[in-house]
């Protein structure tokens, strides 16, 4: 822990002590981290040597670890960054002065990185709450709403469908065939009248890719509209959402943008809030209130009156945050800007393509498509759990191991040798 007295006299500023000495950024003018979130990358900076691949020097991981899908290690950077506010907090007793400011470079950070504006995030809890919001304010639940999704997607959202179903909506599942989600057959589901569409941008399951773009304009074409859980997407594929149409797209911050549990992000492309009915109600919502109750209030009407947000934060964020998400998303959101999303993919494309090619000539058979881009790569293997488990736990290395099938996620940290010695582990 920091020097308390010290903190009192500075305050907390996880942006600007940390991200300058992890970052290893030339000299900032002073203030401009404040307005970081409007331009997070500044182009007369020059970059460390550590914005290298693979990254194993930024985190303090154990072992061998390819699965990124399931939790992404938290960088050393967000962890003191985190603890930067944490010494804060214990010091006064309360949240510092600048989250909110935080917060808002996080939003903006975060919109940056999908090429969102600001004002179309919305701050949640989780992935699924997100979803459930979409639905909720779409006025589904409880109607013969039609709506259509697939076998890969998220199988919380599955069961979301299943309850509306039971409430009398119209659900169709599509089913997969060779490994991937036929755009034809959701062509063939979509129907006119069709109220929703909700998939994976990536899957869980195996890493399988939509493509979106080709998907919301068959939704939007039959007056559908489309979400699109973009949790294992988000910092790991490159992501335009005003290109690909998507009209609500969510994601949780513990998986590709390395960041912690209990916060992430909703995004309502701004022409599709009128849509949308308000479904929760809560103090960050408002952005005036007069009382006429106390002393020396005006007289009024009523007690009290209250003027709304028009924004996406205005319909959908209700009460207490989250304090140190903001600051260890900060750090991470920068650190995935900077050295670009798309260069962390052609990085992690051989390792995916390595494991693609060598694992079926051990007898695990792929669930993956060939041709996938995505960070996840899967096998079916019966018994898988069983038979898999402590030879990987005697070598140290961690995958997703399911009853009959497997699933192995790299990311920055990883390397070529990671992915050789889990095939010698597998081969035995």
């Amino acid at each position: 822990m920091k020097d308390k007295n010290n903190l009192h006299e500075t305050g907390y500023k996880p942006t600007r002590r940390n991200m300058l000495s992890f970052l290893g950024l030339l000299p900032f003018a002073p203030g401009l981290l404040r307005h970081m979130g409007e331009s997070p990358i500044n182009e007369q900076v020059a970059l460390s040597p550590e914005y290298t691949l693979p990254a194993k020097n930024l985190f303090a991981i154990k072992g061998t670890y390819i699965n990124a899908a399931y939790t992404h290690p938290m960088s050393i950077g967000c962890a003191e960054s985190i603890t930067s506010y944490l010494d804060f907090r214990q010091a006064n007793g309360k949240s510092a002065d600048t989250i909110v400011e935080d917060r808002n470079t996080a939003r903006t950070l975060f919109a940056r990185l999908i090429n969102a504006e600001a004002d179309e995030i919305s701050w949640i809890p989780s992935t699924m709450v997100g979803e459930n919001l979409i639905v909720t304010s779409l006025g589904l639940a409880g109607t013969n709403a039609r709506i259509v999704t697939d076998a890969y997607h998220f199988d919380g959202s599955l069961y979301l469908y299943n309850e509306l179903a039971k409430q009398g909506a119209t659900v169709q599942i599509i089913l997969p065939k060779n490994n991937k989600i036929e755009l034809a057959d959701m062509d063939a589901a979509i129907k006119p009248g069709t109220k929703l569409v909700a998939v994976s941008m990536v899957s869980m399951i195996n890493g399988f890719q939509h493509d979106i773009k080709a998907l919301c304009a068959i939704a939007h074409n039959r007056g559908a509209l489309v979400y699109a859980d973009i949790i294992q997407a988000a910092g790991a594929v490159p992501i335009d959402v005003h290109d690909l149409g998507i009209d609500f797209c969510a994601c949780a911050t513990y998986k590709w943008l390395m960041g912690d549990f209990g916060a992430g992000f909703l995004y309502i492309r701004k022409d599709r809030l009128a849509l949308l009915k308000r479904s929760q109600f809560g103090y960050r919502q408002i952005n005036d209130i007069q009382s006429h109750v106390f002393p020396f209030d005006t007289a009024g009407n009523q007690p009290f009156e209250f003027s709304a947000g028009d924004t996406a934060r205005h319909y959908f964020e209700v009460g207490t945050l989250s304090n140190t998400a903001a600051p260890a998303l900060i750090f991470s959101l920068h650190y995935l800007l900077h050295t670009g999303v798309d260069k962390i993919q052609q990085y992690r494309q051989p390792l995916i393509d390595t494991l693609q090619q060598e694992l079926p000539r051990l007898g695990y058979q792929p669930m993956t498509p060939v041709d996938s881009t995505s960070p996840i790569v899967s096998f079916a293997f019966e018994g898988a759990e069983k038979k898999l488990q402590k030879k990987l736990s005697d070598a140290g290395i961690n995958i997703q191991l399911y009853e009959n099938r497997f699933r192995i996620s790299p990311s920055v940290y990883n390397t070529m040798d990671d992915i050789t010695r889990l095939i010698e582990v597998l081969s035995v």
